[in-house]
């Protein structure tokens, strides 16, 4: 049984649950709006001031303002690339600050000098916050409580990453690989 605050999820109205659910995905998604709009979905009453933070915490405000239009250009799924839709979606989570979040392969389409200095505010997104990290770059899950390492669809491992770096395992391997040097 999955419970959101020791109350079980069939007890919610499914656009209550969502609502306390932020989610940035490897495989976005980006209406044919404004970039206002876009990053707003979440928060459909935020302020121009307000999106425009989000944006800034997320890294995106410069290529937007870059933009022909900036925060009124009409975007869509083509004129942007992978990584600065990724970069709209981080920014929708950062406007709505839900409660749980789901980080799918969040920053799989950012270059890593960008993946750095959005880590920061992923920190202050995720602190006091239930949050779902699936990455395979480790930097992303480094601060993590929990790790599971998983193999073959199998869960192999599990623990903080000192913990785990300190079982010399699979993990241990899996993060020397990334950052052997």
């Amino acid at each position: 049984e999955i419970r959101f605050d020791g109350v079980p999820v069939t007890e919610y109205e499914r656009h209550s649950l969502r609502a306390n659910i932020g989610m940035v995905l490897q495989e976005t998604w980006i209406r044919k709006a404004s970039v206002y709009d876009n990053v707003r979905i979440g928060k459909k009453d935020a302020t121009k001031e307000e999106v425009e933070q989000a944006c800034k915490l997320a890294r995106a405000h410069g290529f937007i303002t870059r933009l022909d239009g900036g925060y009124d250009a009409i975007i869509g799924e083509d004129g942007l690339s992978a990584g600065q839709k990724q970069l709209i979606c981080i920014a929708r989570v950062m406007l709505s600050l839900p409660p749980v979040l789901i980080l799918d392969e969040a920053t799989s389409s950012i270059d890593t000098r960008t993946e750095m200095k959005i880590s920061e505010a992923f920190e202050i997104l995720m602190s006091g916050k239930t949050s779902f990290i699936v990455a395979h770059r480790l930097s992303t899950i480094k601060s993590a409580d929990i790790i599971l390492v998983m193999k073959n669809g199998n869960v192999i491992e599990q623990g903080s990453h000192k913990e785990l770096i300190e079982k010399h395992g699979f993990y241990y391997e899996l993060y020397n690989s990334q950052y052997a040097g």
